[in-house]
């Protein structure tokens, strides 16, 4: 069985619909973000606070690369996983990856409350998410095998969707 990977960016629901997919699918969850958070005892802003942007990455290029050599699991991706081409590169010879899609306006509504996203802290933060989308939008297309517009659906509607596209891909 491959791995399924979800992507996009924050507030898409990789988390919520990679544990519910999992579960459905009789597979292992891993979320990237709080693998990283485990093996470092501290959460993610603390992380972005001490080392940086770019020490973040490093250590989300290592939890990936752990990550992908299991197998048969469902992985949520951090947002910005798909900056770098080798994390690119590694997931696409990994497994399905489902690119979770919504427009800036339906991601800001899902995180404008959570103060646990470095990247939001600022006076804009809708404009930010819109920016940040726009640089990152094509390695999101271009590595998906499968988009799912994920919009206002509910998570069972998006898991179906998913479910379809596997079955489409052979999977």
């Amino acid at each position: 069985m491959k791995n399924i990977i979800l992507t996009g960016l924050m507030g898409a629901g990789k988390s919520t619909v990679g544990r519910a997919l999992a579960k459905r699918r009789k597979m292992q969850f891993f979320d990237s973000d709080r693998v990283i958070e485990e093996r470092t005892g501290v959460d993610i802003p603390t992380i972005f606070e001490i080392e940086g942007e770019e020490g973040f990455r490093d250590r989300e290029q290592q939890v990936i690369a752990d990550l992908v050599a299991k197998e048969g699991v469902v992985i949520a991706t951090g947002g910005g996983s798909l900056i770098r081409e080798e994390n690119r590169d590694l997931l696409s010879v990994s497994g399905i990856i489902v690119y979770l899609r919504a427009t800036p306006k339906q991601l800001y509504s899902r995180i404008r409350y959570d103060k646990s996203r470095p990247l939001m802290q600022t006076s804009d933060p809708l404009q930010t998410l819109t920016g940040i989308l726009k640089g990152r939008e094509q390695f999101y297309m271009d590595t998906a095998d499968l988009i799912i517009n994920t919009g206002k659906h509910r998570v069972n509607l998006t898991i179906k969707q998913i479910e379809n596209g596997l079955e489409q891909l052979g999977e």
